[in-house]
């Protein structure tokens, strides 16, 4: 059984169409794996094995039916275990969002990415841990304890989808569901050598995802290689009656051709500057310039390019960030959702509620974000920012008039140890500085796996497009990945 969770996703669909052998023997094995390896890891909150178990079944007899009758080929994700962020809504399952202000939270319908997915016929293996509302860079933020990155316990997966990354990392499910407000799927890949997909803004629904900052959230998925992340993409995007944000455009179906040769013939890829900064681990920047060289061995024309208001994205994203978050957490008052603290006065119930079950970092966004909102400051702070947000989106625009994709670091550094900067935010968000141009932007990015330190930690490269052309992210990190083996790599607690 431990076996069935070393297959590639391939392998893994071929094995149940044949009938090689049943979901539910592949729920179960998953199951196990995570039972015998997550102590250690603490990448779930919750588990639903008794909801994995009904939906493996009903799996398998949809998959027996078709053996027998023929008929139009199951979804290749018929069957296939699924681990989704605890920040995404599951119809009945506990959902936390990493916070203790929503202890006890059921939510009585499922997000729409999640809905799709099981139309598809997934599994729900269970909720994966996050930073307190998603926010964070490293997975320590959550109020349920810190997931420790499978190639070194004592450092940190990334954030704030740390717990899907890991668990993607360390074979305790094949693909998981993230969200990436500043960097939250593609940074904690880039952590956790595996592969994750940021979409267009707009390109996935919203609805049932608990928003953290409404105009830069986005689903992402990960898994171990682009083409396992481009199955669940193809089947969860499309535009959402419930999310007004939704764009109605065709989903391009990226399907590789293992007959032939993969090349990057005619496609131009552009290295700005402006992402090669001082202070960048020396190992990370080498790593990335192989990579870039490999593609440009694979077909692709590099050539430079610059994005010359880079540098103030960081100051942009918490602006901007912080103020969308403290209107979306002002739901969360002891009245509508989770517990309460008991006071005498309307006023106070708010006040001991937010104050005793938000934890420091969540505070920390909510004051910079209401005071830039504040009467005498807005148009000083999240004006200007929104000003300065669009000069960064025109960077990207006049960018992608010159190349077809953009190539540069994923992070700064590899995956650092759990409490470095515990006491320093502002070095913490530094961590997520080569990603929040892409979602300040609404562009979408890929992360995966370019190679590792010398201590054995991965380094990931990003990879950002024009709007909704995520078939070129797909068909790069494709052939790119064709032609290396930095993504079949497994930390070594993945042969427990």
């Amino acid at each position: 059984m431990s076996t069935l969770t070393e297959l590639s996703l391939s392998e893994v669909t071929t094995g149940l169409r044949h009938g090689n052998f049943s979901s539910r023997e592949l729920a179960q094995a998953y199951l196990e794996r995570i039972e015998r390896l997550d102590p250690a890891l603490h990448t779930f909150l919750t588990l639903t094995p008794e909801l994995a178990l009904v939906q493996a079944d009903q799996a398998d007899q949809l998959l027996s039916d078709w053996r027998k009758n023929g008929g139009a080929a199951p979804s290749p994700l018929l069957g296939i275990p699924l681990a989704v962020k605890d920040i995404l809504c599951v119809a009945g399952v506990r959902c936390t969002c990493g916070s203790r202000i929503l202890e006890n939270f059921i939510p009585p319908y499922n997000a729409t990415s999640v809905a799709r997915l099981r139309q598809a016929g997934m599994v729900i293996l269970g909720k994966t841990n996050t930073d307190e509302f998603a926010m964070g860079s490293s997975t320590e933020n959550s109020a349920y304890g810190v997931t420790h990155n499978p190639w070194d316990l004592s450092r940190v997966p990334g954030g704030s989808s740390g717990g899907s990354a890991a668990a993607v990392a360390a074979g305790l499910a094949p693909l998981a569901l993230g969200t990436d407000t500043g960097g939250s799927v593609r940074q904690p890949a880039s952590l956790c050598g595996v592969t994750g997909l940021k979409p267009t803004y707009g390109r996935v629904s919203r609805y049932g995802l608990v928003a953290f900052g409404s105009s830069l959230d986005v689903v992402g998925v990960f898994g171990h290689s682009a083409a396992d992340a481009a199955l669940v993409f193809a089947q969860m995007a499309g535009q959402d009656t419930l999310d007004a944000t939704s764009v109605e455009l065709p989903v391009p179906e990226f399907q590789p051709d293992a007959s032939t040769k993969p090349s990057l013939y005619g496609l131009r890829v552009g290295v700005p500057g402006e992402y090669f900064i001082t202070g960048m681990q020396p190992e990370v920047e080498a790593a990335i310039h192989q990579a870039i060289t490999i593609l440009e061995e694979l077909g692709a024309v590099i050539q430079p390019v610059s994005l010359p208001h880079t540098q103030y994205a960081l100051p942009v994203y918490y602006l901007i960030a912080p103020a969308e978050a403290s209107a979306n957490l002002a739901r969360y008052d002891g009245v509508r959702y989770g517990p309460r603290q008991p006071a005498e006065v309307m006023w106070d119930v708010f006040r001991h509620t937010r104050g005793e079950l938000f934890g420091p970092e969540v505070k920390r966004r909510i004051m910079l974000g209401t005071y830039a909102l504040s009467a005498g400051y807005y148009d000083a702070y999240y004006g200007q920012a929104q000003k300065v947000r669009t000069l960064i989106k025109r960077d990207f625009d006049q960018a992608f008039t010159q190349v077809n994709l953009i190539a540069t670091p994923a992070t700064p550094n590899t995956a650092f140890r759990i409490g470095e900067h515990a006491d320093d935010p502002l070095s913490m968000y530094l961590e997520d500085i080569f990603t929040l141009p892409a979602n300040l932007a609404g562009v979408p990015g890929i992360a995966f796996p370019a190679g590792f330190d010398s201590k054995g930690l991965p380094i990931g490269i990003q990879l950002t497009a024009a709007s909704f052309q995520e078939d070129l992210l797909f068909r790069a990190a494709h052939a790119y990945q064709q032609a290396t083996d930095w993504h079949t790599r497994r930390p070594s607690l993945n042969q427990s």
